[in-house]
């Protein structure tokens, strides 16, 4: 059986001080900063999916302890443990692993640690059943909870549910963070690709109350004469 130290020891013998410090300041870890407090070790993603296919058959309660780490490294092999636990899972397996990651959502904290993640357990999972928990993640007080929430639709639209991102998008529309503008933008692209006359339509009712950072990342596939006027709007 897999001890949580071998992992833990496995990423430690990996870590890349330079890369570690750029990533510090990339990931925004100062004091005030959406990521304060994150430690990085400096391994990137590819090596870090090896580590996780290493120990893919790591038990659940040693996934939710290295979830707990400062490292954020240990929170994302753990993060791509649970993903591979899940999409070879059961059903019951599923419904167990998709209620332990919204448990432990706060613990999800950084936005790539999100992007990797919500899509291929939250998103899949709420595929063939109610989406109502998005609704609620977005209208909650925590970031990275509402990040969840629309990054979590990325699976439904490429399963051609377009329907869920809008009315998400339309429920952070006033939201106050970069991160939040930043992911409902991506999402309404990706609905945009798909069908771009339901993204205009969007767009036409609310392209002026939007954050420009979220229309400028919802328009980015449009002909530049397009793109134009919606920035002038």
């Amino acid at each position: 059986m897999t001890n949580l130290s071998e992992i833990k020891q496995e990423l430690k013998n990996l870590a890349d001080p330079k890369r570690a410090e750029n990533s510090q300041r990339f990931f925004k870890t100062a004091k005030g900063e959406y990521g304060e407090g994150d430690i990085f070790l400096g391994i990137n993603l590819p090596t870090q999916r090896k580590v996780a296919q290493k120990f893919k058959n790591l038990e659940l309660e040693e996934v939710k302890k290295l979830l707990q780490s400062k490292i954020h490294e240990e929170r994302l092999v753990s993060l791509l443990i649970l993903i591979q636990q899940y999409e070879k899972g059961d059903e019951t397996t599923k419904k167990k692993l998709y209620e332990f990651y919204l448990t432990n959502a706060k613990r999800i904290n950084n936005w790539d640690l999100v992007d990797v993640s919500a899509p291929k357990i939250v998103g899949d999972y709420l595929l063939t059943r109610p989406k109502k928990i998005l609704y609620q993640l977005a209208k909650s007080d925590n970031l990275w909870e509402k990040r969840i929430a629309i990054v979590s639709t990325w699976m439904l639209i490429r399963n051609n549910q377009l329907n869920d991102t809008l009315k998400i998008a339309e429920i952070l529309l006033n939201d106050q963070h970069d991160l939040i503008h930043k992911a409902v933008g991506w999402m309404l692209r990706e609905v945009g690709k798909r069908d771009q006359i339901l993204l205009e339509n969007f767009l036409k009712k609310y392209s002026k109350k939007m954050p420009r950072t979220m229309l400028r990342y919802a328009i980015e596939k449009f002909d530049k004469e397009k793109r134009k006027f919606y920035m002038q709007k």
